[in-house]
């Protein structure tokens, strides 16, 4: 739109110029055949027995006819004298100093005409006589000619415009679809991806993505040092937690009070959700530093599901929950660590939240386009929130009130899948229970 606005300002300034130069031109024209036929009407002044004669020339008003149809006038004086012609068109008009040419616009019968005037000295006997020549015409001859050039000027402004907009859009669609590709690689991009752009932009918008890569690269260390405070704090927790809670548990052994019993079971499981807690910090600082980087490995999602089984089982075993694991062959490309680490946190929500003696499932399937994890618990479900709510930090369902957790698992979980360019779902089961699935791109 800009660059629309300043075409049409050239084109209108471009129209102006060449308008006012066509009248000036068309102006200085009709002087100067005012002025030539001025001076053929004066070399035709003669002097015959003492007196002055003229013959009109016929060229004098052809080349005057000529231009136009403008009606052309004469006056010939001599000293101060009408020899001939129209004497009003030099009316006011001061005679030019002999040898010299004077020109002057005026205004007869209602119109303009422009006045041509010359002097000459002719020799009348022994006398010298100064005789004035005054040659005027019409100025329609100018307004046309002038008119028309203004058209033309018009219709070449009309062409530049055009022909300017069109190139604009030509070259301001081609910076933008350079802008476009640049803001389409950012939008493609997880909320983690905080690699360099590494398009190859027009000059013109080179500082705009080096600029854009510096920030992405400030924010990148920013993140990574918040991330690396967040692990260094949660590793430097949990070992005086699990000192704490060895002490504590020494103390329920050593004490036989009901109440202090009591009191030691309730410093236990604040210990212990303050472990899990750490220990959930440290895996969600260890995916946002991995995920950055995902390595093209294949893994068989049979082998991920059986270790964290193996790992979880324990677990289950002091709620006698049984796994049962259901696990075929699935290839898919990624971070085993990772990939671990997310299982392990839903496995982990599993049991916790699945009444005792009841059963966990882990099934690993694989179909032509994508491999699949999926964990089934028979704990409360999930209640009338969004599922996406699950996923985002520290959010908990009504239904896990009284359960120790932080509401990190299920955000670890989304964030190694997305960082798999897979998906997370999460579903209720027809009885009880819930129902999550990683679903990523098969190998």
């Amino acid at each position: 739109m800009l660059l629309a606005c300043v075409a049409a300002l050239l084109s209108v300034l471009s129209w102006s110029m060449v308008t006012s130069f066509a009248r000036q031109a068309a102006e200085r024209t009709q002087d100067n055949i005012l002025e030539a036929s001025a001076s053929i009407i004066a070399e035709a002044l003669r002097s015959e027995d003492g007196e002055v004669r003229l013959e009109l020339p016929y060229s004098a008003f052809s080349m005057l006819g000529a231009i136009s149809e403008d009606r052309v006038f004469y006056h010939v004086t001599q000293g101060g004298a009408t020899l001939t012609g129209t004497p009003a068109i030099s009316a006011g008009f001061v005679s030019p100093a002999p040898g010299q040419t004077r020109l002057n616009t005026t205004t007869y019968q209602d119109e303009p005409l422009r006045v041509a005037a010359i002097t000459r000295v002719i020799l009348a006997g022994a006398n010298r006589v100064a005789v004035t020549v005054y040659v005027g015409q019409t100025r329609y001859g100018v307004s046309l000619i002038a008119n028309d050039l203004s058209r033309t000027a018009a219709l070449l402004s009309i062409a530049f415009f055009t022909v300017a907009v069109a190139l604009s859009a030509v070259v301001a669609r081609t910076s933008l679809h350079q802008i476009n590709v640049i803001a389409e690689a950012v939008a493609r991009r997880g909320p983690t991806d905080l690699r360099p752009l590494r398009q190859t932009p027009p000059q013109e918008l080179a500082p705009l993505l080096q600029s854009l890569n510096r920030l992405i690269d400030r924010l990148s260390r920013s993140l990574r040092q918040s991330e690396d405070f967040i692990a260094e704090a949660a590793h430097r927790i949990r070992t005086p937690l699990a000192t704490v809670r060895a002490q504590a548990e020494v103390a329920l052994h050593s004490v036989d009070d009901v109440t202090e019993k009591k009191r030691m079971r309730q410093i236990i499981r604040a210990v212990d959700e303050s472990s899990r807690s750490a220990g959930q910090l440290l895996d969600h600082a260890t995916v946002a530093y991995r995920s950055e980087n995902i390595p093209d490995t294949a893994i068989d999602l049979a082998q991920i599901a059986r270790a964290a089984t193996a790992a979880l089982q324990p677990t289950a075993d002091m709620k006698d929950i049984d796994i049962h694991l259901d696990a075929n062959t699935a290839m898919v490309r990624g971070d085993d660590v990772l990939l671990e680490s997310a299982l392990r946190n839903v496995l982990d929500n599993a049991v916790k939240y699945s009444p005792p003696e009841t059963s966990v499932t882990v099934r690993v399937r694989s179909d032509g386009a994508s491999g699949e994890i999926t964990v089934s618990d028979s704990g409360p479900g999930l209640d009338d929130e969004p599922f996406e709510k699950y996923t985002e930090r520290f959010q908990r369902g009504k239904n896990a009130e009284g359960t120790v957790g932080s509401g990190l698992g299920l955000t670890i979980a989304r964030d190694v899948v997305l960082a798999h360019q897979g998906r997370i779902e999460l579903t209720n089961n027809e009885g009880n229970g819930t129902c999550v699935s990683f679903i990523l791109p098969r190998a």
